[in-house]
């Protein structure tokens, strides 16, 4: 939607009410264009959701949008040279790469590697599975085995599904803990919340408590009435102390969830010897204030612990993920205000589908193994670091072509390095992607994609992750170049070259009424009844993904159902409210999210706690000397954002911070190089000393390392940084997830020569 600024002239500009796309914070802005230009991004605050906040990121759609690094058209590659291509012919290049693969080697040999843009991307979030699902792929990597697998897997395990996961209640909580997260930079993260700086600061105004265990004083922990610097790695442990301590001092109050949770006294047994004096020496936290924080925890009302992105990738990511739920239901905060609250979102999405052979809750994992490593699949997935080693090692089953889509796995995968030199053996390397990165160089087709301002915006995954209810969906501010498919077309396309048709001949619609057809009978409605009502009324009678955020609309908790329930939702509904629609705060619904058997919290799962001694044998490890930790950056989420001017100006943020008494002890001064050596490798990274920081730790950022030859990316390569994954070994890993391990690895440092 589109209102005239009066102050300004109005036929020259216009602006445009729009969810930023960029993290899980959904923030509305006003993007102010003039022509085809936009001129200017402020903060929307009127939106319902947001009220005003921003971030840096938001500002620079328009940047992005404009950038002349973006490819507009496809690109193929002849030897070590590109050509533009019109979209026919770049289809017709697809299948003859393809197709002879297939033909001589089978489907086994094709994979995908898919980025995390797919979760807030509004064609690739609900058409990606028909790539995957359609295509015949056996298995893909994602992005997720190095950020979240843990957080599904505790969650498929303990309550049914991958993605049931609940979140904290933020803006009603008197005690905070957080716990390997840092929302003042990621805005949330598998959480949603306005604001969040905002609203952790009110939980200290009004008498409340927060307390931030990070190995970092990171800026959240400077907001915070208490940082707890803790080993890396040793989350579990503490958490496992914590839940001693409750049962021990007979703290245990279920609340909401009494007679919703099955395994309560196996988990006491289980724990029972976790003591805080056994962790106190692994954790770097003393035993007294581990039991008085658990004690804390259990005697406030409203209270709920946090954790995120540190407590998944690391060495026990399941346990630590795990636990953080296991404290919050045994102190009494699972399903209650100012705890943890399952979301509603408005409209259900394709991470409600069941997964085959993985319905309510079954531990069915290991069901087949990686050729070379011998990893076991977890949730369909295996360690991204994987794919290297299954291009680079002949023999059946050897992977010989490879889609990726909205990923840069040569940065953002533990082994890139190996990936990098593995990519050009590929017989086919297909690119959906709006760069040439550090991996899409490799490729031998790119299909770029719209901008994130030339197509629609409604955020169905985040959803699930936020602390109230509510919908908003924006129109795209450009109209795509005539005849250039959009990003649910090009996929749909692939998948039928997988099948054997030729790409530039496949019947789109044909797919796509297909699709809503099986979408809408698992509401109980007749897709083709629908289909015909919306040709009749002349509403996304041409499909995509409008018709299926409409059906998914109209057949959610808020829905119209297509005229049974008055004023109920639908994309109609949503045009006529360009600042969105609030739809309450997040209510104890528990009983309902649960898909478990015996309709119970699953609180031991024997996957889980199986890993239990691993996790007392690293207590009596001799303690590292030096690890890295990873961490976040306000300006930066993705790659794909360092060809931002305004996102990589000022000074060099890809630094090696390290406590000054680390510094001293290695010969180490601020602003020169030191080098960084692990079991993988090795990289060259000016110091940064930083009082805020655990003896003993060192830290760099993720996703820099655009040093390579042949990207078209120059703003990028003019702030290169380095690569922190080429520290990161490939077989380091959380067991019970497959999740890599990027925090706690063992480094050491010195000066370059």
């Amino acid at each position: 939607m589109t209102d005239q600024v009066s102050a300004l002239d109005p036929a020259a500009r216009t602006v445009h009410h729009r969810t930023c796309p960029l993290c899980e914070a959904m923030c509305g802005l006003d993007i102010h264009v003039e022509g085809d230009q936009v001129v200017q991004i402020k903060p929307d605050r009127l939106d319902v959701w947001s009220q005003g906040h921003i971030c840096p990121k938001g500002t620079t759609l328009g940047a992005m949008h404009h950038d002349p690094d973006r490819l507009r058209v496809p690109m193929i590659r002849e030897g070590e040279r590109w050509r533009e291509a019109s979209w026919p012919e770049a289809f017709r290049r697809c299948s003859e790469l393809l197709s002879p693969v297939i033909a001589e080697h089978g489907i086994e040999a094709v994979t995908a590697y898919v980025g995390n843009p797919l979760a807030h991307g509004f064609s690739l979030s609900r058409y990606a599975g028909v790539l995957i699902g359609m295509s015949g792929i056996p298995m893909i990597y994602s992005s997720g085995t190095v950020d979240q697998w843990p957080k599904n897997v505790s969650s498929h395990l303990m309550y049914g599904g991958m993605w049931k996961i609940p979140v904290p209640d933020i803006p009603h909580t008197d005690m905070l803990v957080v716990m390997g997260a840092n929302p003042a930079v990621s805005q949330g993260s598998l959480l949603s919340c306005p604001d969040v700086i905002g609203k952790i600061t009110a939980i200290r105004k009004r008498g409340g408590k927060v307390v931030v265990i990070d190995p970092r004083r990171t800026a959240t922990a400077a907001k915070a009435d208490e940082w707890l610097a803790i080993t890396p790695g040793t989350d579990a442990a503490f958490l496992a102390a914590m839940c001693q301590v409750i049962f021990a001092e007979n703290l245990v109050r279920l609340g909401a969830a009494e007679g919703l949770v099955d395994g309560l006294d196996e988990l006491r047994d289980l724990l029972e010897d976790w003591t805080p004096e056994r962790v106190e020496a692994v954790t770097g936290i003393a035993a007294g204030r581990i039991r008085t924080l658990a004690r804390e925890l259990a005697s406030t009302e409203r209270a709920v612990v946090y954790g995120r992105i540190g407590t998944c990738n690391q060495e026990f990511g399941t346990l630590a993920s795990w636990l953080v739920d296991v404290v919050n239901i045994i102190t009494g905060h699972m399903d209650a205000e100012g705890g943890l609250l399952f979301p509603t979102p408005s409209a259900w999405s394709f991470t409600e589908l069941p997964m085959p052979g993985l319905e309510q809750g079954v531990p069915n994992f290991g069901r087949w193994k990686t050729r070379v490593r011998g990893a076991p699949e977890i949730l369909g997935h295996v360690p991204v670091s994987c794919l290297a080693e299954e291009v680079a090692t002949p023999g059946d089953g050897q992977i010989r072509a490879l889609f990726t889509v909205a990923g840069n796995p040569v940065l953002s995968a533990p082994g890139g390095e190996l990936l990098d030199r593995a990519l050009p053996a590929l017989d086919c390397m297909i690119s959906v992607d709006n760069w040439m990165n550090e991996t899409t160089r490799h490729a031998h087709v790119i299909l770029p994609g719209l901008s994130p301002l030339e197509q629609p915006h409604h955020d169905d995954l985040i959803w699930n992750f936020a602390v109230r209810s509510g919908a908003n969906y924006s129109p795209a501010v450009f109209p795509p170049a005539d005849g250039r498919p959009e990003e649910w077309e090009i996929l749909i396309r692939l998948a039928c070259v997988c099948q054997g048709q030729a790409a530039d001949e496949v019947d789109v619609s044909v797919i796509d009424n297909g699709l809503f057809d099986v979408m809408a009978s698992i509401k109980g409605f007749d897709g083709a009844a629908l289909r015909a009502r919306y040709e009749q009324e002349g509403r996304f009678s041409t499909g995509g993904p409008q018709r299926l955020l409409d059906l998914t609309l109209r057949t959610g908790p808020f829905g119209d159902r297509y005229g049974e329930v008055a004023d109920g939702l639908s994309l109609d509904l949503l045009l006529e409210n360009p600042h969105g629609i609030d739809l309450g705060a997040n209510r104890p619904r528990l009983a309902e999210v649960l898909n478990v058997p015996d309709g119970k919290v699953v609180l031991a799962p024997p996957h889980i706690t199986a890993d239990l001694p691993r996790l007392a044998a690293r207590l009596s490890r001799p303690a590292d000397d030096l690890v890295l930790v990873n961490r976040r950056q306000l300006r930066s989420n993705n790659s794909w954002m360092h060809n931002v001017p305004a996102l990589v100006k000022g000074s060099n943020r890809c630094t090696l911070q390290i406590h000054p008494d680390d510094a001293t002890r290695f010969g180490l001064a601020e602003g020169e190089l030191a080098t960084v050596t692990s079991a993988s490798g090795s990289i060259d990274v000016p110091v940064e000393l930083d009082s805020g920081i655990r003896p003993g730790v060192v830290c760099l950022p993720h996703g820099w390392g655009h040093d390579r030859p042949g990207l078209r990316t120059a703003v990028a390569s003019a702030h290169p940084g380095v690569n922190s994954n080429i520290l990161s070994p490939v077989a380091f890993v959380d067991v019970p997830s497959g999740n890599a391990a990027v925090n706690g690895i063992p480094v050491a440092v010195a000066p370059v020569a």
